[in-house]
């Protein structure tokens, strides 16, 4: 007899949204949320805002596959605004070592660019508001063990912005 389902804890709305979500994306663009998500650390700053994975088409056939592995890399289609197409062209050797070590294996070995609009992500809302009282002391309590000064204060911004009250 089947156990009845039980809670297991908390998670997180995006991993569960991500196994809704990549299996359509696997089937549909051959990506995964992941990719999409870290896109931004993979194109860098110069191509971050003016570029978007589209779709990864992969090989259909047996005799395309060129290695033993089994495995044949595919074409990343890419979306790029306007005449930064011209310079993603000349970086696009770099850009496919940086998605195939996204991926730790050779998954890409071509670009596709496509030019089209790309979607501007969301303004940065500002600062959050400082901490006081029993959440400032509940915070630099959490903190006072670390002793890379850097790593201590990213967490503390990070810290800030979990822990601050929101604006509506």
């Amino acid at each position: 007899m089947k156990e009845p389902w039980r809670p297991r804890g908390a998670r997180q709305i995006s991993e569960v949204a991500n196994a809704l979500i990549d299996p359509v994306l696997a089937k549909r663009a051959g990506i995964s949320t992941l990719l999409l998500g870290s896109w931004d650390e993979i194109a860098g700053e110069d191509f971050a805002d003016c570029t978007r994975p589209e779709k990864i088409t992969w090989p259909r056939r047996a005799s395309e596959i060129v290695d033993g592995s089994g495995h044949q890399p595919g074409v990343l289609i890419v979306a790029c605004e306007g005449a930064r197409a011209l310079f993603l062209t000349h970086a696009q050797g770099e850009l496919i070592q940086r998605i195939n070590g996204f991926f730790g294996f050779p998954a890409v070995n071509q670009l596709r660019i496509v030019q089209k609009p790309v979607s501007q992500p969301p303004k940065h809302r500002g600062k959050p508001r400082p901490l006081t009282g029993e959440r400032a002391r509940h915070l630099e309590g959490m903190v006072e063990g670390i002793e890379d000064d850097a790593l201590k204060q990213a967490l503390t911004r990070l810290g800030t912005a979990v822990m601050s009250p929101h604006r509506r």
